[in-house]
C-alpha cells in the first residue's frame, strides 16, 4: 500500500451579490461583500493583506489607511492561531461600503476565548481599525474590524 499523503490547502473566494442597506431615510448604499477561506497556514497571510489592501483601494482609502488596514489583519489573524484548531481554516468576509470598509476574520476553536481587550495587540488593532470587536459564536470566534474613508 502507499502512504496517503495530506490533501492540498484549499484557497476559497467568491463575491456575493450586492445588497441595499438603509443607513437613513432615503438615502441607500451599495454593499459589496467578498468572501476568503484561507487554510490557516501562515504561508497565506499574504493572500489576505493582498485582498485587503486591494479591497480598500477599490473604495478609495489613502494609502496610509490601506497600510493600516492591511497591519490590522496581520495583527488580527496573529490572534485568532493561537486558539485554532487543527486544520482549521480561517475564513475572512469583506463588506465594502461607499466609504467603509469592514472585515471580519473568523476561525473554529475547541475553547474559543475574546482577546482581552487591555492587551497591546488588541491596542494596536484600535488604532490601525478604528472600530473593532471580538464576538463567538458557538466555537468560532470572530474579530470584526471597520473603518470609515476620510471624505475629501
Amino acid at each position: 500500500g502507499g502512504v496517503a499523503s495530506d490533501p492540498a490547502p484549499r484557497l476559497e473566494a467568491r463575491m456575493t451579490e450586492s445588497t441595499t442597506r438603509q443607513p437613513a431615510p432615503g438615502e441607500a448604499t451599495k454593499t459589496e461583500r467578498v468572501q476568503l477561506r484561507l487554510p490557516a497556514d501562515s504561508a497565506y497571510l499574504g493572500v489576505l493583506r493582498t485582498a485587503t489592501a486591494g479591497l480598500a483601494a477599490r473604495r478609495d482609502f489613502t494609502l496610509d489607511d490601506i497600510e493600516d488596514l492591511r497591519i490590522a489583519v496581520h495583527e488580527a489573524r496573529a490572534i485568532l492561531p493561537t486558539q485554532a484548531r487543527d486544520g482549521a481554516t480561517r475564513d475572512c468576509q469583506f463588506e465594502l461600503g461607499t466609504d467603509d470598509l469592514t472585515i471580519h476574520v473568523s476561525t473554529r476553536s475547541e475553547h474559543p476565548r475574546a482577546p482581552r481587550e487591555d492587551s497591546l495587540a488588541w491596542i494596536l488593532l484600535t488604532a490601525l481599525a478604528g472600530e473593532l470587536q471580538a464576538s463567538i459564536s458557538g466555537s468560532t470566534l470572530t474579530i470584526s474590524l471597520h473603518k470609515h474613508r476620510e471624505l475629501a
